[in-house]
């Protein structure tokens, strides 16, 4: 598995971003964490580019912790890497001892290894079990969802997750399917797709597997599940000044980020009041305005950057005790 191919996502924006925070003059070693460590890109850029950095990285992906720890070897005791979801972050700061941190980077969705490793079933382009676990020791698959979820159920996801207007459409189709036979490969499903929708919704936005894919995925995973609980915890875990960016690749993941750095930036004083006590104040501040979007170039170098949005925030006064 070759390494070269994985392109990280806005690297240059990233680093600009987090650059304040982690070159600030304190007697401190600054760290940084990268809550998607992947294949370490954006990991091998962070401890490259800031020579006094410590680096704590998290993956539930054990395949992706063993490459990346590969990739990131040269840089010792620089680089700690933890077998976690992102959401556990407190738990693992408060196991390394470090009360808080200068920087947090999130790079979400799927990494490049897991869609280009054809047995996982992340990718609707090749055929695969139907699996997109991304931490393949714990937790159902993608088959298991689709074989036994009650129909209901099935439309919920893919409305929510995979915003699929055709929902009903496709869990008849499914539900039909599976009585036949169970669902266990890839191709079957994209098939099944496809014939079950109407000509109009198969001209628009690219394959059409593409939303009931993402559906499925963020259910096996939990992923806006974790994100909720996972990106207050990151801020929280933030030292004043300290930064974080997020880049997320669906709208789901980018209005709960963006609702959560809201909530941070505003005040939260009662109406009326002549002056706004201390404790009322913003804790964030807002880096980007909305949500960044990679250049042209970039995407024409890297397809898989196409989706990004990327926020960031700065943490500018503890809570209140």
């Amino acid at each position: 598995m070759s390494q070269t191919r994985h392109v990280p996502v806005m690297l240059q924006r990233c680093l600009d971003l987090l650059a304040p925070a982690l070159e600030a003059p304190d007697p401190q070693v600054p760290v940084v964490v990268d809550c998607t460590l992947g294949l370490g890109g954006h990991s091998e850029a962070l401890l490259s580019a800031f020579p006094s950095v410590r680096l704590i990285g998290l993956d539930r992906d054990k395949e992706a912790l063993r490459l990346s720890g590969e990739r990131l070897a040269p840089y010792g005791d620089r680089a700690t890497l933890v077998h976690a979801v992102y959401d556990e972050l407190p738990e693992v700061l408060d196991r390394l001892g470090i009360p808080k941190v200068q920087g947090v980077l999130f790079d979400l969705g799927v990494s490049s290894m897991q869609l280009d490793e054809a047995d996982r079933g992340f990718a609707y382009a090749q055929d695969a079990p139907l699996d997109m676990r991304m931490d393949q020791t714990t937790g159902i698959g993608a088959a298991e969802v689709l074989n036994t979820y009650p129909p209901g159920e099935l439309v919920r996801i893919l409305r929510a997750y995979g915003e699929e207007k055709q929902a009903k459409r496709i869990v008849s189709a499914i539900v039909r399917e599976r009585e036949k036979e169970p669902f266990s490969n890839s191709a079957r499903l994209v098939a099944l797709i496809r014939d079950s929708l109407p000509q109009a919704a198969k001209r628009t936005g690219g394959n059409p597997a593409k939303r009931t894919f993402q559906a499925l995925r963020i259910e096996v995973n939990g992923e806006l599940t974790v994100l909720e609980r996972a990106i207050p915890a990151a801020v929280q875990s933030l030292a004043v000044g300290g930064r974080i960016a997020v880049l997320s690749y669906h709208s789901l993941e980018d209005r709960l980020v963006k609702q959560v750095f809201a909530a941070g930036a505003a005040t939260t004083a009662p109406p009326g009041l002549p002056v706004v006590p201390e404790r009322y104040q913003p804790r964030l501040k807002l880096l980007t305005r909305g949500a960044e979007l990679p250049t042209e170039e970039e995407v024409a170098e890297n397809r898989r950057a196409a989706p990004a949005r990327l926020r960031g925030a700065q943490r500018i006064r503890e809570e209140e005790r």
